[in-house]
């Protein structure tokens, strides 16, 4: 499985940017398409997760701003970010989820900066 992020950019606060995550490979076993990010000096983690059956979830700090979704068709998850913050700025990576025990599979990150 391979993932290629895109989409990042510069931003000033309160603007929007829409990020892309192209699936392709064996996804057969994959459970869900993730996005992750990492702030300089921050541990990943979680922004939003879309579910196989379509189920989205979001972390608090984003809930209400980011909108993750998917088009079957071209086997790609985006994630709209709106009403963007300063401490938004970060890597965002997608990761493709497999069922517990297995290994996922993680795209290059793409850059997110958000500044005046």
């Amino acid at each position: 499985v391979q993932l290629q992020a895109s989409g990042g950019g510069l931003v000033q606060p309160g603007g929007s940017l829409m990020l892309s995550c192209a699936v392709s490979g064996s996804i057969i076993s994959i459970t869900s398409v993730d996005w992750y990010r990492q702030a300089p000096g921050k541990q990943r983690e979680m922004v939003a997760t879309l579910s196989r059956g379509g189920y989205a979830n979001y972390a608090d700090s984003v809930k209400g701003r980011f909108a993750i979704s998917r088009d079957n068709a071209k086997n790609t998850v985006f994630l709209q970010m709106s009403s963007l913050k300063p401490e938004d700025t970060a890597v965002y990576y997608c990761y493709a989820a497999r069922p517990s025990g297995y290994l996922g599979f993680w795209g290059q990150g793409t850059l997110v900066t958000v500044s005046s």
